[in-house]
């Protein structure tokens, strides 16, 4: 009789130890995509196609929480700080490498403790200007702005977001004087342009791109190196006036460092899926983004890379944000 009772408890083990992994297949549960800017900016079409066919493939619903302010350090420790488990997704962005060297206190390490998935895609700002602005070009903004030194003033998406960067990178290799205003966020910073708070803005290209198209902005240049595909027609501020300049904006996914390595491979697998289908990459097109995926060790020595970059930058223009 204690034979028997032994060997079903030895039975029972066996079968709870081969059941366990059916029980606990990840994700059994909603999965959270932490998004470090308010609805409205560039990162809305990216999240919006990222949660909708990562729950399709998981069979389980992908949150968008957007988490914005501090120059995306709130979203960012909130990521670092979850659980290691991949049910917390994190939209990073060419701001937490900026943010890394523009705080000198943050609770997190961008790169000790947010673990890379894949880079997902890049995207030029857009130098624009409200269409009262008496400029139709970036060598009539550098003289408008010369003949009224501290008067002119751009918004950006907060404090050491792309957009603020590339301001400052315009500012200090033209030596013009401007004003830096910083909203919550790459929509808010656009609304302010719109209704005529601010003259310009160096903006997200996908957030601005339907009020150039609609006749609602002015666009004098692209912030990248070469000119876009979406509007093929503008010249690259480098080409129209300042000479070497550029600036590109980069998104990736990420999650808390420490979550198993088979969730990371399987966020990979089904990340690089979805946006690899045709319908995902018309969109992002569309909107003037570049597909750009990776590994997951691309993506953590591209983050380091642009870390040691945006360094140098924010040193040469003796920028600090707190």
């Amino acid at each position: 009789m204690k034979m028997f009772h032994c060997g079903w408890l030895i039975g029972f083990a066996v079968a709870s130890v081969v059941l366990a992994p059916a029980r606990a297949e990840y994700p059994d549960k909603p999965l959270r995509l932490i998004v470090p800017f308010p609805p409205g900016g560039a990162t809305d079409p990216l999240a919006r196609m990222l949660s909708q066919k990562l729950a399709a493939a998981f069979g389980q619903q992908v949150v968008v929480d957007n988490r914005p302010g501090a120059g995306t350090t709130i979203g960012a420790e909130i990521a670092a700080k979850s659980a290691p488990d991949g049910y917390t997704l994190f939209l990073g962005s060419v701001a937490n490498a900026i943010s890394a060297v523009l705080y000198s206190k943050l609770n997190y390490d961008v790169v000790r403790d947010i673990a890379p998935v894949t880079l997902l895609a890049t995207t030029p700002g857009i130098l624009v200007v409200h269409p009262t602005l008496p400029v139709k070009s970036v060598r009539e903004l550098i003289a408008l702005a010369n003949a009224r030194p501290g008067e002119l003033a751009y918004s950006s998406a907060g404090n050491g977001t792309p957009p603020h960067l590339a301001g400052a990178l315009f500012s200090y290799m033209t030596g013009v004087k401007m004003i830096h205003v910083p909203y919550k966020g790459g929509g808010p910073a656009v609304i302010a342009l719109l209704s005529g708070e601010v003259p310009l803005s160096f903006a997200s290209l996908p957030s601005a791109l339907p009020h150039v198209r609609a006749g609602k902005l002015r666009a004098l240049g692209v912030t990248t190196a070469q000119r876009s595909p979406a509007l093929p027609d503008l010249p690259a501020i480098g080409e129209a006036g300042v000479p070497g300049y550029a600036a590109e904006t980069w998104y990736g996914l990420s999650v808390t460092a420490g979550t198993p390595q088979e969730i990371i491979a399987r966020l990979h697998a089904e990340t690089v899926k979805a946006f690899m289908l045709a319908d995902v990459k018309e969109r992002l097109d569309n909107m003037g983004y570049l597909l750009r995926l990776s590994t997951s060790e691309e993506y953590a020595a591209f983050t380091r890379s642009e870390i040691e970059k945006w360094r140098k930058v924010v040193k040469a223009a003796n920028m600090r944000a707190d």
